[in-house]
């Protein structure tokens, strides 16, 4: 008999610290910044690696999470709520961007701190973003990247030689009439 009460004290209390656990990592991960939070919003061109539950950070630090993306109908710009503690006292002119960890590595929303004296509130609109690079895109574009012209390397060489460089050359500095400074 013992042992059986020894065993259902030793059970009663493994469930009570599972419990405790749960509601300790709901309360932290429910709203990113918890319960708290103060919901702000942010206009972005293009949101691309960023989903619900995507971090919210200031210098490196979390601070919140994103809560919703939406597209806004009269713009055409990617609406995305956030949960921001209250406690990080962010101006309310401060700027988001979408930042990427590395190449590899995932997207999270920069807060880049303002100087105004007001802090951000709940329902305010931050004004200032910057949407996600296309990294697949820009590093296309750099290898298909001609010049600037359509034939390649021997315009872009015209172009700033002339089509007959033996017009334009002058082999000795000190005999061309406005020697460069």
């Amino acid at each position: 008999m013992r042992n059986h009460l020894f065993e259902a004290l030793v059970g009663l209390v493994v469930v009570i610290a599972a419990i405790w656990l749960v509601f300790t990592f709901i309360g932290r991960t429910a709203s990113g910044a918890g319960s708290d939070a103060i919901e702000v919003t942010a206009y972005f061109p293009n949101v691309s690696g960023i989903s619900v539950g995507t971090d919210v950070r200031v210098a490196g630090l979390s601070i919140g999470e994103v809560t919703a993306i939406t597209l806004n109908p009269e713009d055409y710009q990617a609406e995305v709520r956030m949960a921001i503690d209250p406690g990080t006292n962010l101006p309310n002119d401060s700027s988001a961007a979408i930042t990427s960890e590395g190449l590899l590595g995932g997207s999270f929303i920069s807060m880049l701190p303002g100087g105004s004296d007001e802090a951000l509130r709940a329902d305010d609109v931050i004004l200032d973003t910057q949407g996600a690079i296309d990294m697949t895109g820009l590093i296309g574009s750099m290898i298909n990247d001609s010049g600037g012209s359509d034939g390649g390397m021997d315009d872009t060489m015209s172009d700033t030689f002339g089509d007959t460089m033996s017009d334009e050359f002058v082999a000795d500095p000190a005999d061309a009439e406005d020697p460069l400074p």
